[in-house]
Protein backbone atom coordinates (compact mmCIF):
# COMPACT_ATOMS: atom_id res chain seq x y z
CA UNK A 1 0.00 0.00 0.00
CA UNK A 2 1.40 3.68 -0.92
CA UNK A 3 1.81 6.00 1.36
CA UNK A 4 -0.02 9.05 1.70
CA UNK A 5 0.37 12.11 -0.27
CA UNK A 6 2.90 14.06 1.46
CA UNK A 7 1.25 17.38 0.22
CA UNK A 8 -1.51 16.76 2.60
CA UNK A 9 0.20 15.89 5.68
CA UNK A 10 2.25 19.55 5.03
CA UNK A 11 -0.68 21.48 4.22
CA UNK A 12 -4.26 19.72 5.49
CA UNK A 13 -6.05 20.78 8.80
CA UNK A 14 -4.25 19.49 11.56
CA UNK A 15 -7.03 17.86 13.96
CA UNK A 16 -8.63 15.70 11.01
CA UNK A 17 -5.48 14.58 9.59
CA UNK A 18 -4.27 13.69 12.94
CA UNK A 19 -7.23 11.82 13.43
CA UNK A 20 -6.89 10.21 10.47
CA UNK A 21 -3.41 9.12 10.59
CA UNK A 22 -4.29 8.25 14.57
CA UNK A 23 -7.15 6.03 14.45
CA UNK A 24 -4.96 2.70 12.93
CA UNK A 25 -2.49 3.43 15.28
CA UNK A 26 -5.11 3.70 18.38
CA UNK A 27 -6.55 0.07 16.40
CA UNK A 28 -3.16 -1.84 17.01
CA UNK A 29 -2.62 -0.18 20.54
CA UNK A 30 -5.61 -1.40 22.00
CA UNK A 31 -4.41 -4.78 20.32
CA UNK A 32 -1.26 -4.79 22.73
CA UNK A 33 -4.00 -3.37 25.65
CA UNK A 34 -5.51 -6.77 24.42
CA UNK A 35 -2.49 -8.87 24.70
CA UNK A 36 -2.14 -7.39 28.47
CA UNK A 37 -4.97 -8.24 29.74
CA UNK A 38 -4.88 -11.88 27.96
CA UNK A 39 -1.51 -12.38 29.19
CA UNK A 40 -2.01 -11.19 32.91
CA UNK A 41 -5.08 -13.10 32.62
CA UNK A 42 -3.53 -16.06 32.03
CA UNK A 43 -0.88 -16.02 34.31
CA UNK A 44 -3.76 -15.13 37.13
CA UNK A 45 -5.16 -18.62 36.09
CA UNK A 46 -1.60 -19.66 37.14
CA UNK A 47 -2.08 -18.07 40.92
CA UNK A 48 -0.79 -15.76 42.70
CA UNK A 49 2.51 -16.14 43.30
CA UNK A 50 2.79 -16.30 39.13
CA UNK A 51 1.30 -13.10 39.23
CA UNK A 52 4.07 -11.94 41.39
CA UNK A 53 6.70 -13.01 39.67
CA UNK A 54 5.04 -11.00 36.76
CA UNK A 55 5.02 -7.95 38.03
CA UNK A 56 8.95 -8.65 38.65
CA UNK A 57 9.65 -8.97 34.78
CA UNK A 58 7.07 -6.78 33.25
CA UNK A 59 8.68 -3.43 34.18
CA UNK A 60 11.50 -4.64 32.05
CA UNK A 61 9.57 -6.09 29.00
CA UNK A 62 7.78 -3.25 28.75
CA UNK A 63 10.56 -1.45 29.01
CA UNK A 64 11.70 -3.35 25.49
CA UNK A 65 8.91 -2.03 24.07
CA UNK A 66 9.15 1.33 24.93
CA UNK A 67 12.90 1.77 24.01
CA UNK A 68 12.51 0.35 20.49
CA UNK A 69 9.47 1.74 19.48
CA UNK A 70 8.60 4.88 21.46
CA UNK A 71 12.01 6.09 21.54
CA UNK A 72 14.70 4.53 19.24
CA UNK A 73 11.77 4.12 16.97
CA UNK A 74 10.72 7.72 17.43
CA UNK A 75 14.00 8.68 16.93
CA UNK A 76 14.09 6.48 13.14
CA UNK A 77 10.58 7.93 12.33
CA UNK A 78 11.51 11.23 12.78
CA UNK A 79 14.96 10.98 10.81
CA UNK A 80 13.11 9.33 7.71
CA UNK A 81 9.83 11.98 8.20
CA UNK A 82 12.57 14.85 7.71
CA UNK A 83 14.21 13.38 4.62
CA UNK A 84 10.95 13.35 2.70
CA UNK A 85 9.56 16.58 4.05
CA UNK A 86 12.83 18.12 2.91
CA UNK A 87 12.21 16.07 -0.84
CA UNK A 88 15.35 14.18 0.07
CA UNK A 89 14.20 10.42 -1.18
CA UNK A 90 18.05 9.21 -1.60
CA UNK A 91 18.68 10.26 2.10
CA UNK A 92 15.44 8.42 3.21
CA UNK A 93 16.32 5.37 1.53
CA UNK A 94 19.64 4.77 3.36
CA UNK A 95 18.14 5.98 6.70
CA UNK A 96 16.06 2.83 6.21
CA UNK A 97 19.14 0.70 5.91
CA UNK A 98 21.11 2.01 8.82
CA UNK A 99 17.86 2.27 11.26
CA UNK A 100 17.46 -1.28 10.80
CA UNK A 101 21.66 -2.31 11.74
CA UNK A 102 21.17 0.18 14.77
CA UNK A 103 17.49 -1.96 15.90
CA UNK A 104 19.43 -5.28 15.36
CA UNK A 105 22.51 -4.22 17.58
CA UNK A 106 20.35 -2.34 20.11
CA UNK A 107 17.97 -5.67 20.33
CA UNK A 108 21.00 -8.18 20.59
CA UNK A 109 22.59 -6.12 23.36
CA UNK A 110 19.34 -5.57 25.15
CA UNK A 111 18.69 -9.72 25.29
CA UNK A 112 22.63 -10.22 26.16
CA UNK A 113 22.00 -7.98 29.32
CA UNK A 114 19.14 -9.47 30.64
CA UNK A 115 19.86 -13.59 30.07
CA UNK A 116 23.21 -12.18 31.92
CA UNK A 117 21.70 -9.76 34.79
CA UNK A 118 18.38 -10.54 34.55
CA UNK A 119 18.21 -12.87 37.66
CA UNK A 120 19.98 -10.15 39.57
CA UNK A 121 17.42 -7.49 38.87
CA UNK A 122 14.30 -9.30 40.01
CA UNK A 123 16.37 -10.53 43.00
CA UNK A 124 17.21 -6.32 43.89
CA UNK A 125 13.71 -5.82 43.43
CA UNK A 126 12.39 -7.65 46.62
CA UNK A 127 12.08 -10.84 44.76
CA UNK A 128 12.65 -14.08 46.49
CA UNK A 129 12.10 -17.75 47.01
CA UNK A 130 9.29 -19.25 44.48
CA UNK A 131 8.54 -15.75 43.51
CA UNK A 132 11.66 -14.86 42.35
CA UNK A 133 12.31 -18.06 40.28
CA UNK A 134 9.12 -17.85 38.72
CA UNK A 135 10.32 -15.04 37.20
CA UNK A 136 13.68 -15.78 36.24
CA UNK A 137 12.20 -18.78 34.22
CA UNK A 138 10.42 -16.63 32.49
CA UNK A 139 12.49 -13.79 31.84
CA UNK A 140 14.79 -16.13 30.25
CA UNK A 141 13.10 -16.85 27.87
CA UNK A 142 11.05 -13.72 26.91
CA UNK A 143 14.13 -11.71 26.58
CA UNK A 144 16.08 -14.71 24.15
CA UNK A 145 13.61 -13.09 21.82
CA UNK A 146 14.09 -9.20 22.32
CA UNK A 147 15.80 -8.71 19.77
CA UNK A 148 13.15 -9.85 17.60
CA UNK A 149 11.12 -7.13 19.50
CA UNK A 150 13.63 -4.25 18.60
CA UNK A 151 13.68 -5.62 14.86
CA UNK A 152 9.51 -5.68 14.77
CA UNK A 153 9.35 -2.05 16.28
CA UNK A 154 12.55 -0.41 13.98
CA UNK A 155 10.63 -1.96 10.65
CA UNK A 156 7.42 -0.74 12.04
CA UNK A 157 8.69 2.88 12.50
CA UNK A 158 10.23 2.75 8.87
CA UNK A 159 7.04 2.94 7.33
CA UNK A 160 5.26 5.31 9.44
CA UNK A 161 8.23 7.39 8.92
CA UNK A 162 6.58 7.41 5.80
CA UNK A 163 3.82 8.49 6.67
CA UNK A 164 1.78 5.16 6.17
CA UNK A 165 0.34 4.18 9.62
CA UNK A 166 -1.86 1.32 8.11
CA UNK A 167 0.16 -1.04 6.98
CA UNK A 168 2.20 -1.12 9.75
CA UNK A 169 -0.85 -1.25 12.36
CA UNK A 170 -2.47 -3.86 10.55
CA UNK A 171 0.58 -5.93 10.75
CA UNK A 172 0.53 -5.14 14.13
CA UNK A 173 -2.55 -6.49 15.15
CA UNK A 174 -2.38 -9.51 13.61
CA UNK A 175 0.89 -10.40 15.40
CA UNK A 176 -1.39 -9.19 18.73
CA UNK A 177 -3.70 -11.31 17.67
CA UNK A 178 -1.62 -14.52 17.09
CA UNK A 179 0.36 -13.46 20.47
CA UNK A 180 -2.98 -13.69 21.91
CA UNK A 181 -3.92 -17.16 21.12
CA UNK A 182 -0.45 -18.68 21.03
CA UNK A 183 0.42 -17.47 24.57
CA UNK A 184 -3.47 -19.14 25.94
CA UNK A 185 -2.79 -22.25 24.10
CA UNK A 186 0.82 -22.81 25.44
CA UNK A 187 0.81 -21.75 28.69
CA UNK A 188 -2.77 -23.19 29.76
CA UNK A 189 -2.74 -25.56 27.32
CA UNK A 190 -5.20 -26.16 24.51
CA UNK A 191 -5.89 -29.91 23.24
CA UNK A 192 -2.75 -31.68 22.71
CA UNK A 193 -0.76 -28.69 23.45
CA UNK A 194 0.94 -29.38 27.25
CA UNK A 195 0.29 -26.09 29.91
CA UNK A 196 3.81 -24.71 29.65
CA UNK A 197 2.65 -22.23 32.74
CA UNK A 198 4.61 -18.95 32.28
CA UNK A 199 6.70 -19.92 30.26
CA UNK A 200 4.56 -20.48 27.63
CA UNK A 201 3.28 -17.25 27.45
CA UNK A 202 7.11 -15.87 26.51
CA UNK A 203 6.69 -18.57 23.90
CA UNK A 204 3.87 -17.45 22.37
CA UNK A 205 5.44 -13.76 22.05
CA UNK A 206 8.78 -14.74 20.73
CA UNK A 207 6.79 -16.74 17.95
CA UNK A 208 4.33 -14.38 17.05
CA UNK A 209 6.70 -11.68 16.98
CA UNK A 210 8.85 -13.58 14.43
CA UNK A 211 6.16 -13.80 12.13
CA UNK A 212 6.00 -9.95 11.92
CA UNK A 213 9.23 -9.33 11.15
CA UNK A 214 8.89 -11.74 8.40
CA UNK A 215 6.31 -9.62 7.00
CA UNK A 216 7.97 -6.20 7.55
CA UNK A 217 10.82 -7.58 5.94
CA UNK A 218 8.86 -8.62 2.72
CA UNK A 219 6.71 -5.61 3.22
CA UNK A 220 9.88 -3.70 2.41
CA UNK A 221 12.28 -5.45 -0.03
CA UNK A 222 8.95 -6.35 -2.10
CA UNK A 223 8.76 -1.98 -2.33
CA UNK A 224 5.13 -2.32 -1.48
CA UNK A 225 5.76 1.30 0.41
CA UNK A 226 7.53 4.71 -0.37
CA UNK A 227 11.01 2.84 0.58
CA UNK A 228 12.42 -0.31 -0.57
CA UNK A 229 15.18 -2.35 1.33
CA UNK A 230 18.19 -3.19 -0.58
CA UNK A 231 20.29 -5.43 1.16
CA UNK A 232 23.65 -4.87 -1.20
CA UNK A 233 25.32 -2.30 -1.57
CA UNK A 234 25.06 -0.63 2.35
CA UNK A 235 28.15 1.62 3.21
CA UNK A 236 27.87 3.21 6.65
CA UNK A 237 27.69 6.62 7.03
CA UNK A 238 28.05 8.37 10.33
CA UNK A 239 25.99 11.25 9.83
CA UNK A 240 22.94 9.01 8.99
CA UNK A 241 23.64 6.96 12.56
CA UNK A 242 23.72 10.28 13.64
CA UNK A 243 20.59 11.68 12.68
CA UNK A 244 18.89 9.06 14.31
CA UNK A 245 20.69 8.66 17.57
CA UNK A 246 20.72 12.15 18.24
CA UNK A 247 17.02 12.00 18.54
CA UNK A 248 16.71 7.92 19.93
CA UNK A 249 19.71 7.36 21.99
CA UNK A 250 18.90 10.66 23.81
CA UNK A 251 14.60 9.85 23.42
CA UNK A 252 15.79 6.47 25.34
CA UNK A 253 16.77 7.68 28.14
CA UNK A 254 13.27 9.08 28.59
CA UNK A 255 11.68 5.03 29.04
CA UNK A 256 14.93 4.08 31.46
CA UNK A 257 13.81 7.02 33.89
CA UNK A 258 10.09 5.81 33.58
CA UNK A 259 11.16 2.41 34.61
CA UNK A 260 13.87 2.86 37.12
CA UNK A 261 10.35 5.13 38.88
CA UNK A 262 8.26 2.18 38.24
CA UNK A 263 10.99 -0.32 39.46
CA UNK A 264 11.82 2.17 42.29
CA UNK A 265 8.70 1.77 43.31
CA UNK A 266 8.06 -2.14 43.28
CA UNK A 267 11.14 -2.83 45.22
CA UNK A 268 9.59 -0.32 48.08
CA UNK A 269 6.03 -1.99 47.80
CA UNK A 270 7.46 -6.23 47.79
CA UNK A 271 8.16 -5.01 51.29
CA UNK A 272 4.44 -4.55 52.05
CA UNK A 273 4.36 -8.30 51.29
CA UNK A 274 3.22 -10.57 48.20
CA UNK A 275 -0.84 -9.50 48.03
CA UNK A 276 0.98 -6.24 48.22
CA UNK A 277 3.06 -6.33 45.32
CA UNK A 278 0.38 -8.71 43.29
CA UNK A 279 -2.23 -6.14 43.45
CA UNK A 280 0.28 -3.22 42.38
CA UNK A 281 1.02 -5.35 39.78
CA UNK A 282 -2.25 -5.30 38.50
CA UNK A 283 -2.47 -1.70 38.44
CA UNK A 284 0.55 -0.96 37.37
CA UNK A 285 -0.01 -2.91 34.36
CA UNK A 286 -2.79 -0.29 33.44
CA UNK A 287 0.07 1.93 33.83
CA UNK A 288 2.08 0.73 31.19
CA UNK A 289 -0.72 0.09 28.85
CA UNK A 290 -1.45 3.92 29.18
CA UNK A 291 2.14 4.23 27.13
CA UNK A 292 0.63 2.15 23.96
CA UNK A 293 -2.62 4.42 24.21
CA UNK A 294 -0.87 7.76 24.08
CA UNK A 295 1.65 6.24 21.79
CA UNK A 296 -1.08 6.02 19.22
CA UNK A 297 -1.54 9.78 18.88
CA UNK A 298 1.92 10.25 19.65
CA UNK A 299 3.84 8.28 17.06
CA UNK A 300 1.14 9.96 14.26
CA UNK A 301 2.49 13.36 15.02
CA UNK A 302 5.92 12.47 14.63
CA UNK A 303 5.95 12.55 10.60
CA UNK A 304 3.29 15.27 10.76
CA UNK A 305 5.93 16.97 12.87
CA UNK A 306 9.08 15.76 10.87
CA UNK A 307 7.86 16.50 7.64
CA UNK A 308 6.68 20.18 8.83
CA UNK A 309 9.93 20.60 9.77
CA UNK A 310 11.60 19.30 6.92
CA UNK A 311 9.85 21.23 5.15
CA UNK A 312 10.46 24.58 7.28
CA UNK A 313 6.89 25.10 8.29
CA UNK A 314 8.27 25.59 12.21
CA UNK A 315 4.22 26.93 13.29
CA UNK A 316 2.34 24.01 11.73
CA UNK A 317 5.05 21.47 13.38
CA UNK A 318 4.33 23.14 17.16
CA UNK A 319 0.58 23.36 16.28
CA UNK A 320 0.40 19.28 15.60
CA UNK A 321 2.96 19.42 19.07
CA UNK A 322 -0.37 21.01 20.83
CA UNK A 323 -3.51 19.11 19.24
CA UNK A 324 -2.36 15.63 19.62
CA UNK A 325 -0.92 16.45 23.04
CA UNK A 326 -4.61 17.72 24.52
CA UNK A 327 -5.99 14.89 22.48
CA UNK A 328 -3.86 12.11 23.95
CA UNK A 329 -4.60 13.78 27.39
CA UNK A 330 -8.43 13.77 26.51
CA UNK A 331 -8.35 9.97 26.00
CA UNK A 332 -6.28 9.33 29.26
CA UNK A 333 -8.47 11.58 30.95
CA UNK A 334 -11.54 8.93 30.05
CA UNK A 335 -9.69 5.63 31.30
CA UNK A 336 -8.81 7.55 34.45
CA UNK A 337 -12.16 8.30 35.36
CA UNK A 338 -13.97 5.25 34.64
CA UNK A 339 -11.27 2.96 36.80
CA UNK A 340 -11.53 5.83 39.38
CA UNK A 341 -15.27 5.32 39.58
CA UNK A 342 -15.59 1.62 39.01
CA UNK A 343 -12.01 0.43 39.81
CA UNK A 344 -13.02 -3.50 39.73
CA UNK A 345 -13.35 -3.08 35.92
CA UNK A 346 -10.33 -3.90 35.47
CA UNK A 347 -8.70 -5.09 38.82
CA UNK A 348 -11.35 -7.41 38.47
CA UNK A 349 -10.49 -9.20 35.74
CA UNK A 350 -7.12 -10.69 36.67
CA UNK A 351 -7.71 -11.80 40.08
CA UNK A 352 -10.92 -13.04 42.61
CA UNK A 353 -8.55 -13.17 45.65
CA UNK A 354 -9.97 -9.85 48.00
CA UNK A 355 -6.90 -9.39 49.68
CA UNK A 356 -5.28 -8.63 46.52
CA UNK A 357 -8.14 -6.62 44.55
CA UNK A 358 -8.10 -4.43 47.75
CA UNK A 359 -4.76 -3.02 46.68
CA UNK A 360 -5.87 -2.59 43.12
CA UNK A 361 -8.39 -0.63 44.25
CA UNK A 362 -7.05 1.60 45.99
CA UNK A 363 -4.17 2.04 43.80
CA UNK A 364 -6.70 2.68 40.47
CA UNK A 365 -8.89 4.83 42.73
CA UNK A 366 -5.86 7.21 43.46
CA UNK A 367 -3.62 7.48 40.42
CA UNK A 368 -6.35 7.56 37.76
CA UNK A 369 -7.22 11.20 38.18
CA UNK A 370 -3.32 11.88 37.00
CA UNK A 371 -3.98 10.20 34.11
CA UNK A 372 -4.55 12.74 31.42
CA UNK A 373 -1.46 14.36 32.80
CA UNK A 374 0.72 11.51 31.75
CA UNK A 375 -0.80 11.39 28.60
CA UNK A 376 0.06 15.21 28.04
CA UNK A 377 3.63 14.94 28.60
CA UNK A 378 3.88 11.48 26.80
CA UNK A 379 2.57 12.73 23.65
CA UNK A 380 4.76 16.02 23.74
CA UNK A 381 7.64 13.38 24.10
CA UNK A 382 7.09 12.03 21.01
CA UNK A 383 5.70 14.99 18.95
CA UNK A 384 9.32 16.21 19.89
CA UNK A 385 10.71 13.77 18.58
CA UNK A 386 9.91 14.58 15.24
CA UNK A 387 10.97 18.19 15.87
CA UNK A 388 14.21 16.90 17.24
CA UNK A 389 13.96 18.42 20.39
CA UNK A 390 13.80 16.03 23.36
CA UNK A 391 16.03 16.87 26.01
CA UNK A 392 13.47 19.36 27.70
CA UNK A 393 10.51 15.97 27.52
CA UNK A 394 13.41 13.59 29.12
CA UNK A 395 14.39 16.19 31.98
CA UNK A 396 10.81 16.31 32.81
CA UNK A 397 10.98 12.49 33.12
CA UNK A 398 13.89 12.89 35.55
CA UNK A 399 12.33 15.53 37.75
CA UNK A 400 9.68 12.24 38.02
CA UNK A 401 12.61 9.66 38.76
CA UNK A 402 13.77 12.31 41.55
CA UNK A 403 10.74 13.32 42.86
CA UNK A 404 9.84 8.94 42.95
CA UNK A 405 13.22 8.05 44.57
CA UNK A 406 13.48 10.78 46.67
CA UNK A 407 9.52 10.78 48.28
CA UNK A 408 9.34 7.02 48.38
CA UNK A 409 13.07 6.37 49.99
CA UNK A 410 11.32 8.73 52.58
CA UNK A 411 7.62 7.29 53.00
CA UNK A 412 9.64 3.63 52.78
CA UNK A 413 11.66 4.61 56.24
CA UNK A 414 8.58 6.60 57.84
CA UNK A 415 6.58 3.52 57.42
CA UNK A 416 4.25 4.86 54.60
CA UNK A 417 1.18 2.60 53.45
CA UNK A 418 0.57 1.28 50.43
CA UNK A 419 -2.48 4.26 50.24
CA UNK A 420 0.80 6.75 50.66
CA UNK A 421 2.48 5.19 47.63
CA UNK A 422 0.07 5.82 45.56
CA UNK A 423 -0.26 8.86 46.08
CA UNK A 424 3.16 9.76 45.32
CA UNK A 425 2.87 8.00 41.70
CA UNK A 426 -0.42 10.34 40.51
CA UNK A 427 1.73 13.55 41.90
CA UNK A 428 4.78 11.99 40.00
CA UNK A 429 2.24 11.34 36.45
CA UNK A 430 1.43 15.11 37.47
CA UNK A 431 4.53 16.78 37.58
CA UNK A 432 6.06 14.90 34.37
CA UNK A 433 2.88 16.48 32.64
CA UNK A 434 3.37 19.90 33.45
CA UNK A 435 7.31 19.83 33.14
CA UNK A 436 6.91 18.45 29.72
CA UNK A 437 4.37 21.02 28.41
CA UNK A 438 6.74 23.75 30.03
CA UNK A 439 9.97 22.42 28.29
CA UNK A 440 7.77 22.14 25.15
CA UNK A 441 5.88 25.78 25.01
CA UNK A 442 10.15 27.36 26.37
CA UNK A 443 12.15 25.41 24.16
CA UNK A 444 12.30 26.75 20.34
CA UNK A 445 12.37 24.76 17.78
CA UNK A 446 14.69 25.29 14.51
CA UNK A 447 15.07 23.97 11.47
CA UNK A 448 18.09 23.36 9.39
CA UNK A 449 17.56 26.36 7.40
CA UNK A 450 17.90 28.08 10.89
CA UNK A 451 14.46 29.16 11.12
CA UNK A 452 13.05 29.40 14.72
CA UNK A 453 9.48 29.14 16.72
CA UNK A 454 8.25 28.93 19.86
Amino acid sequence: MSSPDLHKLLTAPILPTLLRLAAPNVLAMVMTVLVGIAETYYVGRLGTTPLAAMALVFPFAMLTQMMSAGAMGGGVSAAISRALGASDLVRAQSLLQHALLIGLGSGLIYSALFLLWGPDFYALLGGRGAVQQQAVQYGQVLFAGAVLVWLLNTLASIVRGTGNMRAPSLALVATAGLQILLSGALSLGAGPVPALGMVGVALGHILATAAGVLYFLWYLIRSQGRLTLHLQGFVIQRSLLADILRVGAVACLSPVQSVLAILIFTGLLAQLGTEALAGYGIGQRLEFLLIPIAFGIGVAAVPMVGMAMGAGQVARARRVAWVAAWLSALNLGVIGAVVTLAPDVWASLFTQDERVLTFARQYLVTAGPAFPFFGLGLTLYFASQGAGQVIGPVLAGTVRLVLVAGAGWWLAQNEGSAGDFYGLVALAMLIYGVVTAAAVAFTPWTTASGGASR
